[in-house]
Order: C-alpha cells, then sequence, then structure tokens
C-alpha cells in the first residue's frame, strides 16, 4: 500500500498512553516537531547541543535561538547528554543537518534501545555514499527497516509550531509502525498521513530542496513568476523521474511528500533554501549565501549527491545539473539562467 491514508476518525484522540519521546536535537524543525509531540499528550525531551539552549528550554520555555516567541509546553524538557535524552524512550526522532547523520550515529546507535522506533525529519542525500537518510539509519544502529520512520512533507516549522494548519505523511515499510507513529503526533492542527513508499517520500524530500534553490535564484534574478512555475513544474517531472527509477511510486510524489512539499519550499520566504537561492541569485558567493541564510540549506550539499544518483541510474535532471554547477562555482547566474532555459523544445508528455 503506498497511497496516503486518513487517520481512521476525523476527530483528534491523542494517544491512548503517553510515550517518551527524545528529539536530537532542538534546531528549529526539531523544537516544532516536539511542540508537536507535546499537544498529542507525549512526554519529550529535546537533546540540545549548547548548554544555554538546553537552560532556555527547562527554565524559560523556549528556543530562543531557533523559535523565538514560541512557548513551549511544560512537557518538553531539554539535555545536552544524548544518554539521558534517548534513556527509554519509546521514539527517537532525529532532525539534525543531513551530512551530519553518520558520525552522529556513531556516538548514538548504541544509546539507541532494542524497542526503539526511529524517525526521520531530515531531508537529504548523503553525500559520497547517495544512501537517503533511512538507509544510513539502518546501516549504521542495525535497526530493521520496519523499525524506521520517514516524516515527510510541507512543514514550516514556524507555521507548524505557531499550530497553523499543517499535513506531513508518516512512512515506513511496516504499515503498522507507521500507523502507530501517526498517533503519536496526530493533533488538532497537525494532520499525518501513512504511506509505505519510503524511497517516494524520502526522495520528495531531498530533491524539492534542490528545486528550491533554483526557484530561489530566478526569484534573486527577477525572473518573473512564469519562470518560477515553469522550474516548479518541471522539477517535480525531474523528482518523479529519478522517483520512478528507484521505485517509488508516482502517486506518492503528487502527494503531501512531493508536490506538496515542493510547493511550500519554493514559495515561502521561510524556506532556507529558496532564500539560500535568492541571495546566490542577487550575486552573493557561495560563502556569504551561507552566512547571510545561517542555517543549514539541505539542498546545497545534497544537489551534487542527487545528481550522481540520477546519473548512476540513467535520469536525466537538468535543473538539478545547474544548481550544481552554480553552488560548485562552474556558472555564474547569468549563465545558469541561460542554461534553465535553453532545454529543446518537445512533446510536454515525452519530456516528462
Amino acid at each position: 500500500m503506498t497511497a496516503e491514508h486518513h487517520h481512521p476518525t476525523n476527530h483528534y484522540r491523542g494517544p491512548e498512553s503517553a510515550n517518551r519521546v527524545a528529539v536530537l536535537s532542538a534546531g528549529s524543525w526539531g523544537t516544532a516537531f516536539a511542540t508537536v509531540l507535546a499537544d498529542a499528550g507525549n512526554e519529550i525531551v529535546l537533546h540540545a547541543r549548547r548548554t544555554d539552549v538546553a537552560d532556555a528550554i527547562n527554565v524559560r520555555h523556549e528556543n530562543p535561538d531557533y523559535l523565538p516567541g514560541v512557548r513551549l509546553a511544560n512537557s518538553v524538557t531539554a539535555t545536552t547528554d544524548a544518554e539521558d535524552a534517548l534513556a527509554g524512550a519509546d521514539y527517537a526522532v532525529i532532525s539534525i543537518p543531513a551530512q551530519s547523520l553518520r558520525a552522529n550515529l556513531t556516538q548514538w546507535a548504541p544509546l539507541i534501545g532494542p524497542r526503539t522506533v526511529i524517525v526521520s525529519l531530515m531531508k537529504g542525500i548523503e553525500v559520497g555514499s547517495g544512501l537517503r537518510m533511512s538507509e544510513v539509519m539502518a546501516e549504521m544502529t542495525g535497526v530493521p527497516c520496519e523499525r524506521i520512520v520517514v516524516v515527510s512533507g510541507p512543514n514550516l516549522a514556524r507555521e507548524v509550531a505557531a499550530r497553523q494548519p499543517a499535513a506531513s505523511v508518516i512512512a515506513s515499510r511496516d504499515e503498522n509502525t507507521a500507523a502507530a507513529f501517526q498517533a503519536v503526533c496526530m493533533t488538532p492542527s497537525f494532520r499525518p498521513y501513512t504511506n509505505t513508499d519510503v524511497v517516494g517520500c524520502e526522495l520528495g524530500g531531498a530533491v524539492k530542496n534542490v528545486i528550491a534553490l533554483a526557484i530561489g535564484l530566478a526569484s534573486g534574478m527577477a525572473l518573473g513568476a512564469n519562470a518560477g512555475a515553469l522550474l516548479m513544474t518541471r522539477g517535480l517531472a525531474e523528482t518523479i523521474r529519478l522517483g520512478q527509477a528507484l521505485g517509488a511510486d508516482p502517486q506518492t510524489l503528487a502527494g503531501l511528500a512531493g508536490l506538496g512539499d515542493l510547493a511550500a519550499t519554493c514559495s515561502s520566504p521561510q524556506s532556507r533554501n529558496r532564500t539560500f537561492g535568492e541571495h546566490l541569485g542577487r550575486g552573493l558567493t557561495l560563502e556569504q549565501a551561507t552566512a547571510a541564510t545561517r542555517q543549514t540549506a539541505e539542498g546545497v550539499k545534497s544537489s551534487e549527491s542527487i545528481l550522481q544518483l540520477a546519473r548512476r541510474h540513467g535520469v536525466d535532471m537538468p535543473i538539478t545539473e545547474v544548481v550544481v554547477d552554480v553552488v560548485r562555482g562552474r556558472a555564474g547566474v547569468a549563465e545558469a539562467a541561460v542554461q534553465l532555459m535553453s532545454r529543446v523544445p518537445k512533446s510536454e508528455h515525452l519530456a516528462v
């Protein structure tokens, strides 16, 4: 079963009993998702790297560095000790930069309990290996795929933390595991759907960051709304092509984890990847754009991994190629604009 499915009732009930959930770590999305889990009635322990962040969460019930002004529930506590965070956890929710996952799991894997379900909030492809985040998790922890969950969808952190309406996809190869975590994060403002297409959900989340960089470039160069719509539509086609080559269901990529996430990331000024692309489009260097964006724009490093993955499977991804050329300094923004518009015309259906 790969289609997204509703929770069996339209009425919020919360989990039957409180779960202990470790969230590693206390960045903007990790903290925002902790608010969802707390609203659903769970006990949350956030792992923060810095003592001042943990203290602010415990004393002021706020994460001022990443979500200033958002009050956290009393059921959300913080620690700088990963062992304390993971002790007795029913779920270990991981939200860190994708390229740091392997190194962190070297330390965290021995601390994960024998029945703990691992949940990925990350959206990237590992540099070098070309592995998706759930694949890195399985390799580093030895946890079976049936005990790994992926959360993906149009989830801008500040909107979710403000309890504005949002939905997401809870994907696992085991439908029961997905349904169990669906109940754990179901709230009046956050609607999760289940899916067993882990590949499609992870690819949708990773590739949309690259397309958002391209749309940011176009926006920074003031190319107009038509160009943005073109890039979003053709970017979705690239994602579907790669997804099909890797065994994903195209319906997944037409849903929340594909088109939905792409639309939110490409259109919102809150999107790190779009903002990063805009900085480049306005003439900033890669280093300047990194400093100005402040938080990790996953598409910058994942773009090359995605392109390598596409070439390995014989998939054409021209927008991704242009983004890679720009972030590696092989093409300037003016040249990128020409490349983005220089595709040979063909039937739209053949172009998909």
